[in-house]
């Protein structure tokens, strides 16, 4: 018995040691309301407002907010991968934007507040791929997908206050959220994915 405990405890210890913490970016609008979804998660070690996809070095709020950037407001999240799948990021994802929207998000329109998935490599490709696939053949014809998937660009963290905000200014927060009508377009978008 004590040698199965031993060899099952040196198993566990060498696939940790193996165990890579990824980065996911992903676009869904301001980057204020993505983090918090995304921090809830078992296996999620960091979320981190930012700018990526443009044309332009450092951008900035201010930059950005015109729309001439080409960047997108995204967040980057670094996940533990033995704890937590690329497809649970993906699906936290389609919960979290209105995928029918190509003028931007919620109360925010631009081409900074689209959604998008932003890939590093081929499996993460194809993963966005398949569930993006897997959510409009649910919707059949009663919404068209219009959520792009990207080649990841460089990221560029946004400014320290951006940061956390949902934490820092939980108040104001929670104001922008209801006066965007954040969420009750989500419930909406939700109404729409799981009808039947």
């Amino acid at each position: 018995m004590f040698r199965f405990i031993l060899a099952a405890l040196l198993c566990s210890i060498q696939v940790s040691a193996y165990a890579e913490n990824k980065t996911a970016i992903f676009a869904g609008g301001c980057f204020w309301c993505m983090e918090k979804p995304f921090d809830k998660i078992d296996g999620v070690i960091s979320t981190i407002s930012g700018y990526s996809g443009g044309h332009t070095e450092n951008p900035t709020y201010k930059s950005t907010s015109t729309g001439t950037t080409g960047h997108y407001e995204v967040v980057q999240i670094e996940y533990d991968s033995s704890k937590v799948s690329y497809n649970r990021l993906l699906d936290e994802l389609w919960k979290n934007i209105d995928p029918f929207d190509a003028k931007g998000q919620f109360c925010d329109k631009g081409p900074q507040y689209r959604a998008a998935i932003f890939t590093s490599n081929d499996e993460e490709k194809e993963l966005a791929t398949k569930s993006k696939n897997a959510l409009q053949v649910k919707l059949g014809d009663r919404e068209t997908i219009v959520t792009e998937i990207l080649p990841a660009k460089k990221f560029y963290a946004a400014e320290e206050y951006h940061q956390d905000y949902y934490k820092k200014n939980p108040v104001r927060y929670r104001y922008y959220r209801y006066g965007c009508g954040r969420d009750k377009r989500l419930n909406e978008v939700a109404e729409i994915v799981n009808a039947k």
